[in-house]
């Protein structure tokens, strides 16, 4: 049950935002375009990220460019 300490893991590395322009979801309330974000997981697809909000929560990785 990793996603249980997710917030308190290590820091896998740092991405910033490169856009908010979603086709399905209001991205653009829990991210900031130009924003650095830590990562704490990644899949293939999906990074998992601490957003706005100080949640954890899994976005596309194109919407980010890695540091």
């Amino acid at each position: 049950m990793i996603h249980q300490d997710w917030l308190n893991r290590e820091t896998i590395k740092m991405v910033t935002c490169k856009h908010t322009n979603a086709e399905k979801y209001m991205v653009n309330r829990v991210l900031t375009a130009g924003n650095t974000y830590e990562v704490k997981n990644e899949t293939e697809e999906f990074y998992f990220v601490i957003d706005n909000n100080g949640k954890v929560s899994g976005f596309y990785k194109d919407y980010f460019e890695e540091k």
